[in-house]
């Protein structure tokens, strides 16, 4: 319960977002209830069981409910094969195994969407080329930038690929940056083009985010490989960790002896506790994106009211469950996540302040008190101290949770004096 008296700006934002909400609704459920058919029906044709659920120890050797849950995961991506594994610290950590596990010393890579995100940048070795990256390792890469309709310059890629080419990377989600994230038919034009023109380049997807936005996954419009983390889109907000890989059998296959061990792949792994977990989490999954997609078009509508840019607008299109908003000042944004923190159910009364993040170049500042640490699909606001100054908002367990926070951080900048 909100313990102010809202002001009249606010209560004016507030009405707003939520008759946008309500006209944008009918669409999203369409789309969830799409999805959870999807995903309803992988779980029926694995034949899950109670036993499934269970895990193993040791080596792992005979789980049934692992190699039930990677069939899950491939059938939800459109894609031959998938590793789904508790032990992926990260998204980062996925994509870095999938890269690994394809590229070759010699070998040269393309980002079709621009710099990828910034974790990312440390495994290529972009800028700082450390022990271990992909640099390090005698592989090279190029960026080909966006284009300012948000476009890929399909027009200047010629003049990057080479005949060590192996791989195009296209980044789902914008990262850390005010533009567009790219949609499933911009990745489906792009997978179209380059299996015409460029048939022995395998196309990579960095799916982080966008999982069950939208009717389709990368897998079932061409692409050849992806990969993402479990506590964002796929897990509901249940799996505590994890990541995934999926994709072609073979390249996923390769990736997986990059995760565990050449010859070991897929065949061992304890799952411990952690497979009814992930189980539910990726079973809800349809449902939590759903209300991650409501809270990011209510937190649209009240930060454009309030007279605040936004990224994406109120009645945009949806690629990804990220929704910027751009303070173009340091101490709006801080304060931003200082009175948005006061709205979570876990350390509410602790004060975000800007630091130092592994993997990244700039300090970063985040929100959110979540019951797995980090968890960006339950309710999350961070970004880089940087221009201009935006915030990025994921998740959450429900809209109304994340309704709550945006009141209590428009509260705190005109307590402030900086709304």
């Amino acid at each position: 319960m909100l313990t102010y008296t809202m002001h009249l700006e606010i209560v004016e934002a507030l009405n707003f977002a939520e008759h946008v909400l309500e006209t944008q609704c009918r669409k999203l459920n369409k789309t969830f209830e799409q999805n959870h058919q999807k995903v309803l029906r992988a779980f029926q044709v694995a034949q899950v069981s109670e036993y499934d659920l269970h895990g193993t120890t040791g080596y792992g050797l005979g789980d049934s409910g692992r190699e039930k849950l990677d069939s899950i995961v491939a059938a939800i991506m459109g894609t031959e094969k998938a590793i789904i594994r508790h032990q992926f610290v990260s998204g980062t950590h996925a994509i870095a195994s999938a890269l690994f596990g394809l590229l070759r010393p010699g070998d040269h890579f393309i980002s079709v969407t621009g710099e990828p995100y910034d974790t990312l940048q440390k495994v290529i070795g972009l800028k700082d080329n450390i022990s271990g990256s992909l640099v390090d390792f005698g592989v090279s890469c190029d960026i080909l930038p966006l284009d300012e309709h948000n476009n890929i310059q399909y027009e200047n890629l010629d003049t990057l690929v080479t005949p060590r080419t192996k791989l195009f990377i296209l980044q789902r989600s914008k990262g850390y940056e005010w533009r567009s994230s790219l949609s499933i038919s911009q990745i489906q034009e792009f997978v179209a083009y380059a299996k015409r023109k460029y048939p022995r380049i395998a196309i990579f997807v960095d799916n982080c985010y966008g999982e069950l936005v939208e009717d389709k996954e990368p897998g079932e419009v061409g692409a050849d490989l992806m990969a993402g983390s479990l506590i964002k889109n796929l897990g509901g907000t249940i799996a505590p960790t994890g990541g995934y890989i999926a994709g072609r059998a073979d390249l996923v296959e390769k990736a997986a002896a990059r995760f565990t061990a050449p010859g070991i792949d897929f065949k061992v792994g304890a799952t411990l506790d952690q497979l009814r977990l992930l189980y539910q989490g990726i079973f809800l999954s349809p449902l939590t994106v759903s209300e991650a997609l409501k809270a990011a078009i209510f937190a649209a509508a009240f930060w454009h009211k309030l007279g605040f840019e936004v990224h994406p607008g109120p009645w945009d299109e949806r690629t990804d469950i990220i929704q910027a908003i751009k303070f173009a000042d340091k101490q709006k944004m801080i304060a931003f996540c200082q009175g948005f923190q006061k709205g979570s159910p876990i350390d509410s009364h602790v004060v975000p302040v800007p630091g130092e993040m592994p993997g990244y170049k700039d300090q970063v500042i985040m929100a959110g008190g979540t019951f797995i640490q980090g968890a960006t699909s339950e309710l999350s606001a961070d970004g880089p101290l940087r221009e201009p100054y935006a915030v990025y908002i994921q998740g959450a367990v429900s809209h109304l949770y994340a309704k709550s926070a945006h009141l209590e951080a428009a509260n705190f900048l005109k307590e402030n004096n900086l709304l």
